[in-house]
């Protein structure tokens, strides 16, 4: 029987998890009553096609809802894969922190997470970015080839980081 194969969409880190996970418990327990309670009040106020507070509600509530269905179907599917618990940590996967080198010796540290949870100000890179799945599999002092917009850079890898095992 062969194993399925996972979406690289789906992984997310624990830290990811919680944080989409908080996200929702905002937006259902704080905000959505909030918006079901203004327009609830607009709705009371009579002629609902020009009022503001009733259309901009109304519009609010599907975003929120949007955005619920959004996350609600992301956790159902997630795969969570902790980096803390990661075996080869001389090889770069999931949650690694990767320090490399371009051919300028401009140097770079990302740190390889899901999709949903990847932010790019703190240094955070998709699972699917063409750098992430450059340095995949890499070990240090590894030259490996990164595809980028204007055309390939070798990169080397410098150094390759996991958070501590708990």
């Amino acid at each position: 029987m062969a194993a399925e194969k996972i979406a690289l969409h789906r992984y997310l880190s624990p830290q990811g998890a919680a944080r989409m996970r908080a996200e929702l418990k905002e937006l259902t327990q704080k905000e959505r009553p909030q918006v079901v309670e203004v327009v609830s009040w607009a709705a009371s106020n009579g002629d609902r096609s020009e009022n503001a507070d009733y259309q901009y509600g109304k519009r609010r509530l599907r975003e929120i809802d949007r955005r619920i269905r959004f996350l609600t179907k992301r956790l159902d599917q997630a795969v969570i894969v902790d980096p803390a618990a990661q075996a080869n940590r001389n090889r770069v996967f999931f949650g690694a922190t990767v320090c490399y080198a371009d051919e300028e010796d401009r140097r770079y540290t990302v740190t390889i997470l899901g999709v949903d949870e990847a932010r790019l100000e703190h240094g955070e890179v998709s699972l699917q970015a063409p750098v992430a799945r450059a340095l995949m599999k890499a070990a240090v002092h590894d030259e490996v080839t990164m595809q980028t917009p204007s055309g390939p850079v070798l990169v080397e890898v410098l150094s390759i980081a996991y958070p501590a095992p708990a």
